[in-house]
């Protein structure tokens, strides 16, 4: 089990909760902010706080994964979009937001998601981090609905548009403990 079964968003990093991490590279990139925790919740509330960040929790039944997350964030927008990042990625572009949005303007997608390419030339798709239109909802409910649970499996219903990002490290998740204080060593 990743991270011992802990709460990787409470995790501190420098003191920090990776979560605060995130909310705070956010901050200036959307307006409302969601979190999407399905414990602790009082705990991010009070993190969420300071960032005007308020917590949903899934809806659907059995913690089927990214996607019941991302349903509920779908669901409680005010907003056309949603921009998801994980909890766990404390590094996230300063520009993640404005190059997603300008992707999805430019290719009128539904979704536009991260892709890196590393040294040794090797392309990898970051789908967590994705903006998505809020008018997707009920067909991820549909989607989660029939069993399904790959996220690329889903995108591929939708126009989705990948976008480049120079930085790999950017996108660098903390999987376990001993990641975590590799990461705090450096």
């Amino acid at each position: 089990m990743r991270m011992g079964g802990v709460d990787k968003g409470l995790q501190l990093l420098h003191g920090e909760p990776l979560a605060v991490h995130v909310l705070r590279r956010l901050a200036t990139q959307t307006g409302a902010r969601l979190i999407s925790a399905n414990r602790n919740a009082e705990v991010y509330a009070g993190l969420g706080a300071p960032f005007g960040a308020a917590v949903v929790a899934d809806t659907v039944a059995g913690f089927p994964g990214p996607l019941a997350g991302l349903l509920a964030g779908l669901r409680a927008a005010r907003t056309e979009f949603v921009l998801s990042a994980p909890c766990d990625s404390p590094a996230l572009p300063a520009d993640l937001a404005a190059r997603l949005a300008e992707a999805v303007n430019a290719h009128n997608a539904d979704i536009a998601t991260v892709t890196t390419t590393d040294a040794a030339g090797q392309t990898s798709l970051h789908p967590v981090f994705a903006l998505l239109r809020t008018s997707l909802a009920d067909d991820l409910a549909a989607f989660l609905e029939a069993g399904e649970r790959k996220v690329r499996a889903w995108y591929a219903r939708h126009k989705t548009v990948e976008v480049a990002f120079p930085d790999e490290r950017a996108f660098y998740n903390i999987n376990s403990l001993q990641e975590l204080a590799d990461l705090e060593r450096h």
